[in-house]
């Protein structure tokens, strides 16, 4: 029963994964002297049904995300952004959810969902063999890279936990709750982002933790109601508000006011995650289908 009500709250707090209708977008994304433009807009999934989670390879021209079958079951797919083709890079009888390349850039790790309701964080390797367990004894939603060994966890629960984790000796802390799932390291710093939720209210904070300190700090403001941003490679925020991409620069902009990108004519909506090449030169956007 405690699995079963994990898998439910699971779904309640995490709609995009319950839902079956969205696409992944990908821009050009140019900037000069602080200005950004989102240009040469095209639909890269041009699937039916639940395409999101993008997440660029580090050093390949590859996007990887996760979509579901037509059984129902969510694979991870690859989309070649040179050649336009996309593969499948897993088909199992699981459900993967998250992709994310490891720090050594040897594996993907994913959530990787059972029909026996288990959730285990684990990780396959890019060279098509069979994937490694890494946590299974939390309920893990979510995940982000601190290091090789470390992992922020977003963890399902009442309430929702953000937790560090060492894959070494298998400890975990609770470091906040009350939590949005957007885990992100900090371009140029060993320091990672997290959105903090409040209680009440749609009034929610985005903040750093320093995993060689322990310290949180706020950085900015959400834009309301809002939790999924993606990080410039120079150390801009970028966020939606379902319809328009808005930019922060947390280093000089004061007060904290989300300026609008200029877009080309999308007409996406239901905008909510974003992801952003390593070069700083493509944004994958996530929409209603």
């Amino acid at each position: 029963m405690k699995l079963v009500a994990a898998i439910i709250i699971f779904l309640s707090v995490c709609p995009l994964w319950a839902q079956t209708a969205s696409e992944i977008h990908l821009f050009d994304l140019d900037h000069h002297d602080g200005n950004f433009r989102l240009t040469n807009p095209r639909n890269i999934s041009q699937h039916p049904g639940y395409d999101n989670q993008p997440f660029f390879h580090p050093d390949q021209p590859i996007i990887f995300y996760s979509s579901f079958n037509e059984d129902g079951r969510a694979d991870v797919r690859a989309h070649d952004m040179n050649t336009g083709k996309t593969r499948n890079f897993t088909q199992t009888k699981e459900r993967e959810y998250s992709p994310t390349v490891t720090p050594d850039g040897q594996f993907l790790s994913c959530i990787i969902q059972r029909d026996n309701e288990a959730q285990d964080l684990g990780k396959y390797p890019l060279d098509g063999q069979s994937p490694v367990v890494l946590i299974d004894s939390l309920t893990v939603g979510y995940h982000a890279w601190i290091n090789q060994n470390e992992l922020l966890l977003f963890v399902l629960g009442e309430p929702m936990t953000l937790r560090h984790f060492d894959l070494q000796t298998g400890q975990s802390r609770i470091l906040a709750e009350n939590i949005g799932r957007s885990l992100h390291r900090i371009p140029g710093q060993a320091k990672m982002s997290f959105v903090q939720k409040q209680e009440t209210g749609n009034n929610w904070q985005i903040m750093s933790f320093d995993p060689a300190d322990n310290q949180i700090e706020k950085i900015a403001p959400t834009l309301t109601g809002q939790e999924d941003l993606a990080w410039t490679p120079d150390g801009r925020l970028l966020m939606s508000d379902g319809q328009q991409i808005f930019l922060l620069d947390p280093r000089t902009d004061e007060p904290r006011r989300w300026r609008p990108v200029s877009m080309s004519e999308h007409g996406l909506k239901g905008i909510t995650r974003l992801a952003i090449s390593p070069d700083g030169k493509r944004l994958a956007v996530v929409a209603e289908e």
